[in-house]
């Protein structure tokens, strides 16, 4: 199998250290509710053929339980570790944070990751509690365990309390980003504080919440591009300086993806499907967890 020859782009963070824009994530259809310990050989098989086709940044957290399957993949693609840039998440175990990294790093087989995150806020019962986890991040990427810190599902109430007692500012934050749900307010509010974006769910408006009204914009793109619609989805976030996560077990739909990187949208197309999308409210993930009419 012959690596592809790609570009994919990537976004410089606001500590330095750059992101690749798109990302095989090993959470949604990989996550395990089961033993942790029982290997996945398909999800490695998936993660060594994403990184022969130039997927070098590689998305996981440990509630996903996918983390041993990631080292493994890391470990036999023979690709070098400088090339890579790894994301895992705290959740579960956030009570301890320092710990919960370090156990991560075993499973991962890794001296370090690119990117630490708080996988969400909802742990938090004060703003105190935000704060004293994020200087627990701080102290982590001091000493080298992780190059980058950020969260995920933070919305501008969870930073502002974060931001309030921080010496490092949040890298990125990871949230649900799709044509309908859009989280303009927030999305200002990274831009005004130097916070990146990254999209997880980019494919909603296909995989989800179809039909829609984005649905005959997609697919004029599409017949424009000779892509399919979910390249265009792809392309959407990108060219918005998003960094898109997206996965698949299927080797031809991940070379496909990555047709989205010969091409780049138009402002006026961007805009397009933005007032398109913004005709209809949809969110996929955390529902348990949100105001389901909440689109900031």
């Amino acid at each position: 199998m012959a690596k592809l020859n790609n570009d994919i782009p990537s976004l410089k963070l606001n500590d330095g250290h750059s992101i690749p824009l798109l990302s095989f994530g090993t959470g949604t259809s990989w996550y395990k509710a089961g033993d942790e310990s029982k290997i996945d050989y398909e999800l490695i098989k998936s993660i060594k053929t994403a990184i022969n086709l130039g997927y070098y940044h590689l998305d996981g957290a440990e509630m996903y339980q996918t983390e041993p399957e990631l080292g493994i993949a890391i470990k036999e693609s023979g690709v070098a570790r400088e090339k890579l840039f790894v994301t895992t998440k705290v959740n579960k175990n956030i009570g301890d944070v320092k710990a919960a990294l370090k156990d991560s790093l075993r499973k991962l087989q890794l001296d370090y990751v690119d990117l630490y995150l708080i996988h969400s806020p909802f742990f938090a019962k004060s703003d105190a509690e935000l704060q004293a986890k994020w200087r627990d991040l701080e102290e982590l990427q001091a000493a080298g365990l992780t190059k980058s810190i950020g969260v995920s599902n933070y919305l501008p109430k969870h930073l502002d309390a974060t931001l309030a007692t921080a010496k490092v500012v949040p890298a990125i934050n990871q949230i649900e980003f799709h044509p309908y749900l859009q989280h303009e307010g927030l999305l200002e509010y990274h831009k005004k504080h130097g916070i990146a974006t990254s999209a997880y769910g980019p494919l909603t408006a296909i995989t989800k919440a179809a039909p829609g009204p984005v649905d005959d914009t997609l697919a004029a793109l599409a017949r424009k591009y000779a892509v399919s619609e979910s390249e265009i989805c792809l392309r959407w976030a990108i060219d918005q300086d998003i960094v898109a996560i997206t996965t698949s077990s299927k080797e031809q739909r991940l070379s496909d993806y990555l047709r989205g990187m010969s091409f780049k949208l138009n402002p006026a197309e961007i805009q397009e499907i933005n007032e398109k999308g913004l005709q209809k409210h949809f969110r996929g993930f955390w529902k348990d967890k949100f105001d389901p009419e909440d689109r900031s």
